[in-house]
């Protein structure tokens, strides 16, 4: 379960997931006493149960569990939440234990015992990856709400438009009249709220943007 929020009451989200009760306590008080909402569970396992994910958030995860490992737990995070940073923090891991969790894009290990000045510096460092990986995805919410607005028609010009194609040159290509063409480019550029065509391609810049079969002018 993932959701949004905008409290700027605290420095964004931090998830724990420790077996270790006393490394939980003190990793609460510490995160809470910075400014940080933290959520604990005891295990990877319990968080799949129930996975409370705000943003920004980060998660502090544990290499040695019972049941599912800090490493396969990662793995399952790539499609449960995608752009919520991981770092981990352990006690003792197998070198191919931590090359296999910075493969899977973890942002930092942090080995036990570790002070709470470099904790703390890799959680603002994680938090910042989180805040503009929010930003991003809300953009692009917003640009393919943007999108669903173009008809077919709209959606195979806005495709050339972004590759670079003249109207005359969309027109050669669909058969089309150039002054249709140049129709079409207006009214894309009004729906998807673009005020030049450089705009527009930086605000496409990561979406994949399809060629529609064949429209009917």
């Amino acid at each position: 379960m993932s959701n949004h929020t905008d409290d700027s009451r605290t420095l964004g989200h931090v998830i724990v997931i420790d077996d270790d009760a006393s490394v939980r306590r003190s990793l609460c008080t510490m995160l809470k006493r910075a400014g940080y909402d933290v959520v604990l569970y005891d295990c990877a396992d319990a968080f799949l149960c129930n996975p409370v994910i705000s943003s920004p958030a980060v998660i502090l995860l544990d290499m040695r569990m019972p049941g599912t490992t800090g490493v396969g737990l990662q793995s399952q995070l790539n499609t449960l939440a995608k752009n919520v940073p991981v770092i981990f923090v352990s006690g003792d891991s197998r070198p191919e234990e931590i090359i296999e969790a910075m493969k899977q894009g973890a942002v930092d290990f942090l080995l036990k015992p570790f002070t709470a000045q470099a904790m703390m510096e890799v959680i603002q460092r994680a938090m910042s990856v989180s805040e503009q990986a929010v930003v991003v995805a809300d953009k692009n919410l917003q640009v393919s709400e943007r999108l669903k607005r173009l008809t077919p028609r709209e959606m195979e010009v806005c495709h050339w438009m972004v590759r670079g194609y003249s109207n005359q040159q969309i027109a050669t290509i669909d058969g089309g009249a150039s002054a249709t063409i140049k129709l079409h480019r207006a009214r894309v550029m009004d729906k998807m709220s673009a005020h030049t065509l450089p705009e527009l391609i930086d605000m496409l810049i990561g979406l994949d943007i399809p060629l529609p079969q064949r429209a009917v002018a």
